[in-house]
C-alpha cells in the first residue's frame, strides 16, 4: 500500500508540475500574441500615414509648384516651341 501511495503521490506531483508549466507557456504565448497585435496596429497606422504622405507628394499642384520654383521651368507656349523635322531613315535590309 505504501508503494502505491508513493506512486500516486509522484504522479500527482508530475501532473501538478505539468499543469504549472503549461499555464506558464500559455501566458507567455498570450503575451507574445498581444505584442504582435500591438505591433500590427502600429504598422497599420504607419502604412496609412505613408499612403497619405505619398498622395500628398504626388498632387499635381505640388509638382507644378516644385517645377516652377525649384527647377525654374516655364509653361510651354507656341512661340517658344521648336519643331525638328528629320527625313525618315531608310530601313536596313529593305526592298531593292
Amino acid at each position: 500500500m505504501s508503494r502505491m501511495s508513493l506512486f500516486v503521490a509522484v504522479l500527482l506531483m508530475l501532473s501538478a508540475i505539468s499543469l504549472v508549466t503549461s499555464r506558464y507557456q500559455s501566458r507567455q504565448l498570450f503575451i507574445e500574441l498581444e505584442r504582435s497585435r500591438s505591433q500590427a496596429r502600429t504598422l497599420d497606422t504607419d502604412w496609412r500615414r505613408l499612403q497619405l504622405e505619398r498622395a500628398e507628394l504626388a498632387r499635381n499642384a505640388r509638382i507644378d509648384k516644385a517645377a516652377r520654383q525649384d527647377l525654374k521651368m516655364i509653361p510651354i507656349v507656341p512661340d517658344r516651341t521648336l519643331y525638328l523635322n528629320q527625313p525618315p531613315i531608310p530601313a536596313a535590309g529593305g526592298a531593292q
